[in-house]
């Protein structure tokens, strides 16, 4: 791996600041259009950045669980920055409160902090730095760089599947030693893995049970 870090960021995040300043860091910022986070540092880590007036408005109309949700389903270790002050004055503090509790204890969530985009700019470095350099973790977006080794392309695989995360394909792997066996699998069987719920089950079934309507 070369000695420089690369940043994943959505192209809905290049308009911003945070962009600016990560520029000054030792690091290859790439755009893609990400499904899920804002940026992504490493193959297990996604980061979700919201202003403190985005996290406000994200709990009143409820995009933020879902968001977080995803977040979960999808990456390891996923990781929400929330960016600026005065958060307190944007909503009830009590509401605020209890979806900070939330992402903390539901969905085990870890919040960082930051005053502002320099700062913001520089933990989403330092956290590819040290997912990248010091943990010596690959960082790439499906449909990337070629998948070397039969494990890794049956895990590319297997994630490819809706709800399906690296981390669980690996699960779904392990317990039904094939692939062929995880797509042939019932809701029931796919349910018996760790991690794989009801919704996702009937979710990866429908995926592979209906028949193809695309463009002939």
């Amino acid at each position: 791996m070369e000695n420089k870090v690369i940043v994943y960021a959505d192209t809905r995040e290049f308009n911003s600041e945070v962009i600016l300043f990560l520029a000054r860091h030792d690091c290859t910022v790439k755009q893609k259009m990400l499904h899920v986070a804002d940026y992504l540092v490493s193959d297990r880590v996604a980061i979700e950045r919201k202003t403190t007036t985005d996290f406000a408005s994200s709990i009143v109309d409820q995009r933020l669980f879902s968001q977080v949700k995803a977040m979960k389903e999808n990456f390891e270790k996923p990781v929400l920055i929330i960016e600026g002050d005065n958060l307190y004055e944007r909503l009830n503090p009590n509401a605020v409160r209890g979806a900070i509790a939330s992402l903390a204890l539901d969905f085990g969530i870890p919040i960082i902090w930051t005053k502002d985009p320099g700062e913001t700019a520089g933990m989403i470095f330092w956290l590819a730095k040290r997912e990248q350099l010091d943990e010596k973790r690959e960082v790439s977006v499906r449909g990337g760089k070629k998948i070397e080794g039969l494990p890794k392309q049956q895990e590319f695989m297997i994630a490819g599947l809706p709800g399906i995360s690296t981390v669980r394909a690996r699960a779904l792997l392990k317990h039904m030693k094939t692939p062929l066996k995880v797509f042939s699998a019932n809701e029931k069987e796919l349910t018996e893995v760790d991690g794989v719920g009801k919704k996702t089950a009937e979710n990866i079934r429908k995926l592979l049970d209906s028949e193809y309507e695309g463009r002939k």
